[in-house]
């Protein structure tokens, strides 16, 4: 039988190979914390951490199994069982760097996924369909089929539905597997803290010894340069060992100017699949679906017309039902069109009826620049004065709920290189009308304003 002698030499022979044939990351997040238990037989048996035990089965146990071979001792069959808590005296592996901190797989937090995000929930249309079977092929084949897979679109369509259900997927067929959910936010402050609480280690074994790892909002990460350098390690760790990587974002990577090119080059190596906004058969769908789930008995007529006030956004269709539903039950009413239409009208005023002319793009910019004493053409133009700023960015969000004209076409009047500034604007625009009372009002006297213009306009 070898000697424990044999076993050191082995092991040390072995990891040094490893360590030639791989990058630093890998080697310090798959091969270190592993421990050398026998040699014999045949055999080397190893120990590794829970966290990481599957993916050295299925994944590093050949290459490892190659390494010991070439130690001349003729072939080794690698066996690899769990271990948990640290390591005893005498059984630690004899490689340069020290396995990350051992246990912690005990204190860590859950995956991070909402259940009620599932592919069966996910309401599928024209506007989603690839995004949707990219996201499914993801989750069938981690690691094989996209990877990285990013998921773009204006907000509040279904990026982080699709997102969560691909690792609700992976949780419920592959429990072996770890997944990994958080927003790019929260990775950030994780990594701070991390860095100011001297747990580095805990947050690597956090992010990198997973199988699945979903971010959402990756734009987030922009302007933050330690962030972005630890996620561009974490990034190549994973991809490197056969890991999955999901994204979400409201932009294109190229349109990310704050984030470095090669965080963007990287994102653009897998399959980018863009969500855009639902159509109205899709809209009724999701409203159906979700009166379904909710056992609802609200009146067809009423969905159609909620659906028709709520044009492009998912979560804003769902808030709106359950608006109706809630004056509903407060008020004891029937759950009809005539309430439905009653509590709608402030938030989402009534959209041109057929037959009647359409809001124009021009027409939106008449008004707001009326309105701010700008001229059409610094409405237009691309000055940052707040002056400017602020009416530019409503005229674009008004633009995008009253007109039926594209993205890239609104873009265009506004003298803009790509339609990603209507989706800034849009997004700024809805933040601001949340939080500021008078500029809410605004956008709901200046939205009137152009229905009852437009109302008794035939085109």
């Amino acid at each position: 039988m070898p000697t424990t002698t044999d076993l050191s030499h082995l092991w040390t022979h072995t990891t040094s190979v490893l360590r030639r044939g791989m990058d630093d990351a890998t080697y310090d997040l798959w091969i270190a914390p592993l421990q050398p238990v026998s040699c014999d037989g045949g055999v080397l048996r190893l120990r590794a951490p829970a966290a990481i035990l599957t993916r050295v089965q299925t994944r590093m146990r050949p290459v490892i199994e190659d390494a010991a071979a070439s130690a001349g001792d003729g072939p080794w069959r690698v066996h690899v069982d769990a271990y948990t808590g640290l390591s005893t005296p005498g059984s630690r592996s004899t490689t340069a760097h020290p396995p990350l901190e051992s246990g912690l797989e005990q204190d860590e937090p859950g995956p991070g996924l909402n259940p009620k995000f599932t592919f069966e929930q996910f309401v599928i249309g024209d506007a989603n369909r690839f995004a949707h079977a990219a996201a499914l092929a993801a989750a069938e084949l981690p690691g094989q089929a996209y990877n990285p897979l990013f998921l773009y679109g204006p907000p509040g369509v279904g990026k982080t539905h699709l997102l969560h259900a691909i690792g609700n997927y992976l949780a419920a067929h592959e429990p072996s597997m770890t997944v990994r959910c958080a927003t790019a936010e929260h990775f950030t402050n994780d990594f701070l803290r991390c860095l100011k609480d001297g747990g580095v280690g805990r947050f690597k074994s956090r992010y990198r010894r997973v199988d699945l790892l979903l971010i959402d909002d990756i734009e987030f990460l922009e302007r933050k340069a330690r962030t972005e350098e630890e996620f561009f390690h974490t990034f190549n760790a994973l991809r490197d060992a056969g890991g999955q990587i999901v994204l979400t974002s409201d932009r294109l990577p190229r349109d990310m100017d704050g984030l470095e090119q090669r965080l963007r080059e990287r994102f653009e190596a897998g399959l980018v699949a863009d969500i855009a906004p639902p159509d109205p058969a899709m809209r009724i769908a999701v409203l159906r679906k979700r009166a379904a789930l909710d056992r609802l008995e609200i009146d067809d007529d009423a969905l159609h017309l909620i659906a028709d006030r709520v044009p492009t956004n998912v979560r804003a269709l769902e808030a709106a039902l359950i608006r109706t539903v809630a004056f509903s039950s407060l008020t004891g009413r029937t759950l009809d069109v005539c309430l439905a239409r009653q509590v709608l009208d402030d938030l989402y005023p009534e959209r041109v009826i057929a037959g009647q002319r359409p809001v124009a793009v021009d027409d939106v910019i008449a008004l707001v620049a009326a309105t701010f004493s700008l001229t059409e053409d610094e409405l237009r133009s691309s000055s940052r004065q707040t002056a400017i700023a602020w009416p530019r960015q409503l005229a674009m969000y008004l633009c995008r709920e009253h007109t039926d004209q594209s993205l890239p076409a609104i873009a265009r009047a506004f003298g803009a290189r790509a339609h990603t500034t209507v989706l800034h604007a849009c997004r700024r625009t809805t933040v601001r009308l949340q939080d500021d009372v008078a500029a809410g009002d605004l956008a709901l006297r200046l939205s009137r304003e152009l229905t009852a213009a437009h109302a008794d306009r035939p085109g």
